[in-house]
């Protein structure tokens, strides 16, 4: 429910803080005065397109704030947003700059007006000139009935919602696949060809650089021998036996003697000794490894060959497949996990196959469900319009929701809903919106506002507001009456804000703002203000053409008020 609303620099409103109240509030002032600023103002919190031209002249900005309460069923949404909903109160904030630029608030947090828009419409509803337009759409006629169809339909459409949206995902799926068919059988061939490629050479880890070096080691085989004779004979001596120069390990032997005999004449030697003594196994053991190593030593030819034969082979895979050996493998298993996948796309093809016939077995049994719901609710709700239509002036007035069956499944069902309106005897039914003048559809919007009221009324009272604006266009009398009781009926449910020229609807009012213009001739200056008692009356004479201080008028403004229930 709107509890106020501050209204800074728009269009010819300055400053003003309206206070509104549960039931019904009438809104009225002379032609001019700026009544539809109220509406305007709440349009912005509804997220409509602003510009700078809403901006009061001489103003840098327009600003608009709106606090409601009665607001847990859009708390998640605003926290989601950033803002936040303090004792139950949520304020939200529209703000537009004389050079244009918008911005948007919610619950104290700055937001996209999409945001905005989303929020408020949970809070609140405007019935003007294009939410009329709008209920002749076909979209909007559906969400009438199916809105008339209660809370179990509600469910069922939800449920039939998330099945369908399923199914076109699946849909999807399945379609790709099979789009991308051939597309795949080339990747398979190209990967099989890879795999058994690698496998026939079926090679090992490290097995490119463990050759590399046997290879080098081979064809550098003569040079090694000369080298490894060289140290072999400065370790150990003559190789060939023919030199008896003594070699390091000879040598070293001698020293370790010589430090042995020292030893037992000087302690001290006692640790030289020792050193020696280690030194010399050290010593004995390289040379050992040097003899085996040059026994080793041998030319082969052959393993040359057959070296250079598997290093080719593998010099092929990695031209392909990766720069080293290690990373041909790893190609080969991500290559097999690929393969598989794609293998698998067949038996997915047909499971979704399935999955979508078992879908569409569902989708067609809800969706008949759904019809047979909007079927039964469509004539009951005609025949309760019908009857609110006949209390506007319009006896003879004609409603029906026609159910158009679709080719296919939609994502709201199987049909096509359209409100068919014929407002005279003789005159076949037709489309609302093509049919129903602007007066017409007004009484139709309230009637129908009135009968969903009352099929919502296990819902909290005052929750939603709901503005009407030019709700009483084109009508007087004992129709303008009736309009007014209908809005002070439908506040019972909630809340109501409806901008009026007539008197008769004004009357039924719990609140009524009257909104005034004052001018220096330079500046005009609009200001809203609450009328009770004397004040009222005085306004609704005014509205009725009388002249609100005259005692006959002034009479007849209250027989309006005792006639509306509210003297």
């Amino acid at each position: 429910m709107l509890t106020d609303l501050r209204i800074e620099g728009l269009g010819v409103i300055a400053e003003s803080t309206i206070e509104f109240h549960p039931g019904m509030t009438a809104v009225t002032g002379e032609t001019g005065a700026g009544k539809t600023m109220v509406v305007s103002s709440l349009g912005l919190l509804m997220g409509t397109r602003a510009d700078s031209g809403v901006v009061r002249r001489g103003s840098r900005r327009a600003l608009v704030e709106g606090r409601f309460t009665n607001t847990e069923h859009v708390a998640a949404r605003v926290d989601e947003a950033g803002g936040s909903v303090e004792d139950d109160e949520l304020l939200l904030a529209r703000q537009v700059s004389s050079a244009g630029r918008s911005r948007a608030f919610i619950g104290g947090a700055q937001g996209p007006v999409a945001t905005l828009a989303d929020v408020a419409g949970e809070l609140a509803t405007i019935h003007g000139q294009s939410e009329q337009i709008r209920l002749g759409t076909s979209e909007r006629q559906r969400e009438v009935l199916d809105r008339f169809c209660g809370p179990v339909h509600a469910k069922a459409l939800t449920a039939y919602r998330a099945d369908f949206e399923r199914r076109h995902a699946l849909a999807a799926e399945l379609d790709e696949l099979v789009t991308r068919g051939q597309e795949r059988a080339r990747e398979q061939d190209l990967l099989r060809f890879g795999l058994e490629e690698i496998a026939a050479v079926d090679p090992q880890p490290g097995e490119d650089t463990a050759l590399d070096a046997e290879a080098s080691r081979l064809q550098a085989v003569d040079d090694l021998r000369r080298m490894a004779e060289t140290a072999a004979t400065n370790l150990s001596g003559s190789v060939d036996g023919f030199d008896d120069a003594p070699g390091a390990v000879g040598l070293f032997g001698q020293a370790r003697k010589a430090m042995e005999q020292a030893e037992g004449l000087d302690p001290a030697a006692a640790t030289i000794a020792q050193q020696l003594r280690e030194a010399g196994f050290l010593l004995q053991e390289a040379a050992a490894q040097v003899s085996g190593y040059l026994a080793d030593l041998d030319a082969d030819p052959l393993r040359l060959e057959a070296i250079a034969e598997r290093r080719s082979a593998l010099a092929g895979l990695t031209r392909k497949y990766g720069t080293t050996i290690d990373e041909v493998l790893d190609w080969a298993r991500s290559s097999a996990e690929r393969l598989t996948a794609l293998s698998g796309s067949e038996e997915r093809i047909d499971e979704l196959r399935g999955e979508l016939a078992l879908l569409d077995g569902s989708l067609a049994s809800q969706a008949g469900k759904l019809t047979a719901a909007r079927t039964a609710a469509g004539a009951r709700l005609s025949e309760a319009v019908q009857g609110e239509l006949a209390a506007l002036a319009m006896p003879h007035a004609r409603l029906g929701f026609d159910l158009k069956p679709l080719p296919h499944l939609s994502a709201h069902g199987a049909e096509q809903v359209q409100i068919t309106f014929a407002a005279n005897p003789g005159l076949a039914a037709a489309p609302l919106g093509k049919v129903a003048s602007g007066g017409e559809l007004s009484r139709v919007r309230l009637a129908l506002e009135v009968v969903l009221a009352d099929a919502d009324a296990g819902e909290a009272p005052g929750v939603h507001t709901c503005v009407f604006d030019e709700v009483d266009a084109g009508v007087g009398g004992a129709v303008a009456v009736e309009i007014g009781r209908r809005l002070a009926m439908l506040a019972k449910h909630c809340q109501v804000i409806v901008v009026t020229h007539l008197a008769q609807v004004a009357a039924f009012a719990d609140a009524h703002l009257v909104v005034s213009k004052s001018t220096n001739g330079e500046v005009t200056v609009s200001d809203l203000k609450q009328v009770t008692g004397e004040e009222r009356l005085a306004e609704l004479a005014r509205m009725m053409g009388g002249i609100g201080s005259s005692d006959s008028s002034l009479a007849h403004a209250r027989e309006l008020m005792e006639a509306a229930g509210q003297a």
